[in-house]
C-alpha cells in the first residue's frame, strides 16, 4: 500500500460513518487497504466479495441486465446500504458501497476493461463508471486503479475531502451520476430508504433505529383523534416507554398516498410525538424495520392479525408471520372495541396457543373510546355537505 492510501485510509477510520462493502469482479486491494490500517472496526461493518454471477443475483436480490453496469452497482449499493443498516450496533451513518467490474485476465476479453463503483446512503448516492485505457496496464494495475476508485468513493460518502490519485491515463476519465434528495421523505417517497422517522421537532431521520419496547401505533391518521391519543397514553404506562405513530404510504385495498398527504398527516401529530412513515403493509413488515417493539392494536385488527383469510386462507403462512415477528422480539397490546353490540377484547379472539405470550390485553379501565376516523369523517362530509 503506498502512503496516499495508507493515509486516505486513516482519514476513514477517523471519520463518522460506516459502510457495508460489495466488491464484485475487481477492487478487492481496496479490501486489504482498509483492513491492513488500524481502526477498520471502526469503518466496516461488513465486506462481500461475490463471484460467481449467481452470487451476485443472491446478493441483489434480482438478476440484471447486465452484470457490469452502472444499474447493477447502483443496486448491489443499494442492498449493500440495508444490510448496513441491520448490521449497525447505534445510530451512526451508514454507506452500502458496490463495484462491478470486468478486467484483464489471464485470456484476452472482446470487450472494454470498465468498472462502476456506487454508493447508497439516506440523503442520496453516486454512482462512478470508468473505461480503462486497454492495454495499458497488468490485470494488478488495473485493480489497483479501481480500488482507487472504490477508497475515493467511500471518502466521499463520509464527507471526507481528501482523495487519492487514480492515475489515469489521458484517454481514461470517470463519468460521475449523482442523486440527492431534498430530506427523508423524499427518500422515503422514491424507495431509497425503508422507512423515516420524524421527531416531535420536525427533525427527519431515514432508517433510525425504534428501541426495543416503544410502542407503535399504526394507522391512517384521517384525522387524527382524541381516540388515538388516548390509546398511546394507556399503552406508554403499560410499556414504561414512549409510544410513536406509524403511517404506511402504501396500503393493501387503497392507491398509495402522495408524499405531500403523509406530510400534512404527519404535521397533525406534530409536537405531541415521533411519526414513523413506512411503505410496510402488514405487520410483519413493519416488524422487520421495527424489531423489538410492542405494536398497540385493537380488537379488530386483532381479529384479522390471526385469520387465515387475510393469509391468502393459508393457517401455515399466518403462523409464520406470527412466529418471524415473535423472533423479532415484537408484541401486541391489544384494545378492546364495541363490535355487533357488546364491547369486545382480546379474550373473544381464538389465539394460537403457542403465541398468546405475543398479546396483552389493555384493560377497559385503561382505555375505551368508541369513535373512529372514518365516523368522524362521515360527520365532517355530512357538514361538508349541508355547507
Amino acid at each position: 500500500m503506498d502512503s496516499q492510501e495508507s493515509r486516505l485510509v486513516e482519514s476513514l477510520h477517523s471519520a463518522r460513518g460506516m459502510a457495508s462493502l460489495v466488491i464484485a469482479g475487481a477492487g478487492t486491494r481496496a479490501i486489504g487497504w482498509v483492513l491492513g490500517v488500524a481502526g477498520a472496526s471502526r469503518t466496516v461493518l461488513d465486506i462481500q466479495v461475490p463471484y460467481a454471477s449467481s452470487a451476485v443475483v443472491d446478493y441483489m436480490g434480482d438478476e440484471p441486465r447486465q452484470f457490469v453496469s452502472a444499474a447493477a452497482a447502483r443496486s448491489l449499493a443499494r442492498a449493500a446500504y440495508f444490510r448496513a443498516v441491520a448490521l449497525r450496533g447505534g445510530s451512526e451513518p451508514v454507506v452500502g458501497v458496490s463495484c462491478t467490474a470486468t478486467i484483464a485476465t489471464d485470456r484476452p476479453k472482446r470487450g472494454d476493461h470498465r468498472c462502476h463503483v456506487a454508493t447508497h446512503h439516506a440523503g442520496g448516492g453516486v454512482s462512478l463508471s470508468l473505461t480503462l485505457d486497454k492495454g495499458r496496464r497488468s490485470r494488478d494495475g488495473e485493480d489497483c486503479v479501481v480500488s482507487r476508485l472504490i477508497l475515493n468513493a467511500i471518502a466521499e460518502s463520509f464527507g471526507v475531502a481528501e482523495r487519492v490519485d487514480l492515475g489515469l491515463t489521458p484517454n481514461e476519465s470517470v463519468a460521475r451520476d449523482e442523486v440527492e434528495f431534498e430530506d427523508a421523505l423524499d427518500a422515503l417517497g422514491a424507495r431509497h430508504v425503508g422507512h423515516v422517522v420524524v421527531g416531535a421537532d420536525g427533525a427527519q431521520e431515514a432508517d433510525a433505529r425504534i428501541g426495543a419496547g416503544v410502542g407503535v401505533i399504526s394507522g391512517s391518521f384521517n384525522p387524527l383523534h382524541r381516540g388515538h391519543e388516548m390509546l398511546a397514553g394507556a399503552a406508554s404506562s403499560m410499556l414504561g416507554k414512549p409510544v410513536i405513530y406509524e403511517i404506511s404510504i402504501t396500503n393493501v385495498d387503497k392507491p398509495p398516498l402522495a408524499l405531500g398527504e403523509v406530510r400534512r398527516r404527519i404535521g397533525q401529530i406534530g409536537g405531541r410525538a415521533d411519526v414513523a412513515a413506512t411503505r410496510a403493509t402488514v405487520f410483519y413488515e413493519k416488524a422487520r424495520l421495527m424489531p423489538g417493539c410492542a405494536f398497540v392494536i385493537g380488537f379488530d385488527t386483532m381479529e384479522r392479525l390471526v385469520d387465515p383469510r387475510y393469509y391468502g386462507g393459508s393457517a401455515g403462512r399466518m403462523a409464520s408471520a406470527l412466529l418471524e415477528m415473535q423472533g423479532l422480539g415484537c408484541s401486541f397490546l391489544v384494545a378492546g372495541r364495541v363490535a355487533d353490540g357488546r364491547f369486545k377484547t382480546l379474550g373473544d379472539v381464538e389465539t394460537p396457543p403457542d403465541l398468546r405470550g405475543m398479546f396483552t390485553e389493555i384493560p377497559e379501565s385503561a382505555f375505551r373510546e368508541d369513535v373512529s376516523s372514518s365516523e368522524i369523517r362521515g360527520v365532517a362530509d355530512s357538514r361538508d355537505e349541508r355547507g
